[in-house]
């Protein structure tokens, strides 16, 4: 298998705490990943600091970092947060948007952090997406990219391999969730429990993944989505929720599947469980509580259902994000 190839790009006036982050959590997933296999320092990742031109930059705080190349071909993309002009910037490095939109062409995932989704927002990838970054820059976001869907209550979100996180912390998050799609949960959950243990959020890291199912044109489909990220913990029928929005259950059955490619009770059972994975990993609430709380009297009920979706029962979810060595 053929390395993951990770570019982080570096300009000036980098945050270098957000490059070197990113460089950290998939240096650490390729460590353990290769532990697990038995691979002897080959990492799944490689991953490159890369600049406009190939010579180092000099970051926010005016730390000189080296890189390890220029803008090439790429897996995944990370745009760190900066500082700075970004007019001045654009027009300093125009090829970035053109290796942007290159790269997402052939596949490459691309997550931006905070003033990093500019360098997203400005190649027009995100046009009539939804995108988030830090809070102090929506004025100036939704200023520039009227096109791009600004979610101010988000701290992250995804459509069609785009993801951004409004800061550092949700960052983190948004890197977990990457090495869960490339590594598995328990290289993942490893990670987790390794660098964000003492980590504190103000928010729920929500359900990264779902982004991808709303790029398609079914306005009707589209309100029943956001209708069940709203109510899912609630008591209804499927049935009445097709008809408060005007559809017969054959009819909406046959348009909710054909837009999301996921059955409705799919689609409102993985809503469930991402926030159970959430609330697992980040809360003491016991299993009975969180069943609860997601939409499921029954703890038995939830638990194989959980066991269905994640692979693991809730106390072994669990498990993996305590504070111990690893086996």
């Amino acid at each position: 298998m053929s390395p993951i190839r990770i570019a982080i790009l570096a300009i000036d006036g980098v945050f270098a705490a957000t490059l070197m982050q990113a460089r950290d959590f998939f240096h650490m997933a390729g460590i353990r990943h290769s532990k697990q296999q038995g691979l002897e320092l080959k990492s799944v990742f490689q991953t490159r600091i890369v600049s406009p031109d190939g010579l180092a930059v000099t970051s926010f705080s005016e730390a000189v970092i080296s890189v390890d190349g220029e803008l090439g071909p790429a897996d995944v993309i990370i745009l760190p947060a900066f500082w700075g002009d970004f007019d001045e910037l654009r027009t300093q490095h125009p090829h970035i948007i053109t290796w942007l939109r290159e790269q997402h062409a052939a596949g490459a995932v691309i997550c931006g952090e905070a003033t990093g989704v500019f360098w997203m927002a400005e190649t027009g990838l995100l046009d009539g997406k939804e995108a988030t970054t830090y809070w102090r820059f929506f004025r100036e976001f939704a200023e520039r990219f009227p096109k791009v869907l600004l979610n101010q209550e988000k701290h992250l979100s995804d459509a069609d391999n785009l993801y951004c996180a409004g800061g550092v912390t949700s960052a983190c998050d948004l890197y977990i969730y990457l090495i869960e799609r490339f590594c598995g949960a328990s290289i993942a959950q490893g990670v987790s429990r390794d660098i964000l243990y003492e980590t504190q959020r103000s928010y729920s890291p929500g359900r990264i993944g779902f982004g991808g199912q709303k790029l398609h044109q079914d306005v009707a489909i589209l309100q029943v989505q956001q209708w069940l990220e709203e109510h899912f913990a609630e008591k209804f029928r499927i049935e009445d929720v097709a008809r408060q929005h005007g559809m017969s259950i054959r009819n909406f059955m046959r348009r909710f599947q054909a837009a999301t490619g996921d059955k409705p009770l799919h689609y409102l059972q993985r809503l469930r469980i991402e926030t159970a994975k959430s609330l697992l990993s980040s809360t003491r609430k016991s299993i009975k509580t969180i069943s609860y709380e997601v939409g499921y009297d029954d703890a038995s009920f939830f638990a194989r259902l959980f066991r269905q979706h994640a692979g693991l029962s809730p106390n072994q979810y669990r498990r993996q994000f305590q504070h111990k060595e690893s086996a």
